[in-house]
This record gives C-alpha cells, sequence and structure tokens, in this order.
C-alpha cells in the first residue's frame, strides 16, 4: 500500500536518530497510511520553553518546513510543538496543510466535554490553546520543577507528572489535554489517563489524526 507521507519537525536539536523520529513513528502506529519525514531544528538542545525560545526557534522551523515541502514532496506538515510555533508563518508560505500539536490536542479535547484542563512544563498552556479553549479551560497546571522537555526524560520528571496533574481532575475538569509534545516523547498519556480517570490526550497523536483527516484519500 502507498502511504501518504506526511513532514514532522521537532523543535528540540537530538542527535539520536530513534529519538528525532519518534514522534513520527507514534503517529504511525495509529494512523499506518501515513508516512512521516521527520527533522529536527538546529542548536535548541533543550527546545522550546520560554517568549525567547520560541522567538529564535521560529524562522528555523519556517525554513526547515520549507525545505521539506520541497524536497519530499509531503502532503502535509506537522509542527510537534503544542505552542504551535511557526505554523502561522509556513501557512502563508506553503500550500499544504500545516499542522499545529497544540490546536490539535485543543480543538480534539473540545469534542470530549467542555471542562477542559492542560497539562503541560509553564505555568499556563500555550497561547493558542488558549485560545481555542476559551471559556472551556477550568484548569490549567504542570509538574513541580519541570522547566523543560528533557526534564520529562527523567524517572524524578515522571513521578512529578503523577503527582501533579491530580490537581486538574479536582478543578472539574472532565478531560485533560498534554501541552507539551514532551509527554509524547516518554509516552505515559494512557499511564496518566490510568491515573485520574479521565481521558489523558497526546498532542502529537492529535496532530496526526487532524493530519490522516486532511490528506485522506491522496497519494
Amino acid at each position: 500500500m502507498q502511504k501518504v507521507k506526511i513532514g514532522l519537525i521537532r523543535v528540540v536539536s537530538f542527535e539520536d536518530k530513534k529519538l528525532i523520529e519518534l514522534h513520527g513513528r507514534l503517529i504511525e502506529e495509529y494512523f499506518p497510511s501515513l508516512q512521516l519525514i521527520s527533522r529536527c531544528i538546529k542548536n535548541q538542545p533543550k527546545g522550546i520553553y520560554d517568549e525567547e525560545t520560541k522567538k529564535i526557534a521560529i524562522p528555523k522551523i519556517v525554513e526547515l518546513g520549507s525545505q521539506i515541502e520541497e524536497e519530499e514532496k509531503v502532503k502535509a506538515i506537522i509542527v510537534s510543538c503544542a505552542d504551535d510555533p511557526g505554523v502561522k508563518e509556513l501557512r502563508k508560505l506553503l500550500k499544504i496543510p500545516v499542522i499545529g500539536a497544540g490546536s490539535s490536542v485543543a480543538a480534539l479535547s473540545l469534542s470530549y466535554g467542555d471542562k477542559v484542563g492542560t497539562f503541560g512544563i509553564t505555568e499556563q498552556a500555550p497561547p493558542i490553546m488558549r485560545e481555542i479553549l476559551g471559556k472551556h479551560l477550568v484548569a490549567e497546571t504542570k509538574p513541580e520543577g519541570i522547566k523543560t522537555t528533557l526534564d520529562l526524560m527523567t524517572d524524578e520528571g515522571k513521578r512529578k507528572a503523577f503527582e501533579s496533574i491530580k490537581y486538574l481532575k479536582e478543578k472539574g475538569a472532565k478531560v485533560i489535554a498534554l501541552a507539551c509534545t514532551g509527554y509524547s516523547t516518554i509516552g505515559i498519556a494512557n499511564d496518566l489517563e490510568k491515573e485520574v480517570g479521565i481521558p489523558v490526550l497526546d498532542a502529537v497523536i492529535a496532530a496526526g489524526l487532524f493530519a490522516w483527516h486532511f490528506t485522506r484519500g491522496s497519494i
């Protein structure tokens, strides 16, 4: 079966090929008709974790997205970051769908319920997620002591995630949107869902769903 090629941009500068391709492989598990072409931006070993690192990353994302589209002839591009950096800029340049992980998981969460909690690595969810959720955002939090996506990739980071996510349910959330794709890297969404007993949505899988939807039937 011929597969639909989708570009995926990682905003952390990994050297390990398996880490670079991890989010793409995750999407392929759920949507086997897709073939993900994964690339990462350069010189951002800790990824995006504040406005300054986002500002630095956007031109790199735009350049890389344009390069992937030209060289690989992909049918859509996913920016695998919950802050959707460079998404608006790429949409102005490219004719193919450009999908942000943050807007994807926020939109998908509203199909589950009207009381959404967000769980990221910053005190507040990324602006694009807050904009989409609006009045339906009832609570937001992060694991204590976590500052970057790399912090999640430690045993301590995982332990803090399990401790902190319960706050969202206590505040009335009926569904939780993961507001950092680092949670996809450690594959923790299903375990967190079991911990709190309400749906916990993975941002990378959500982006994959929209990529599949927008490109279904195209080869």
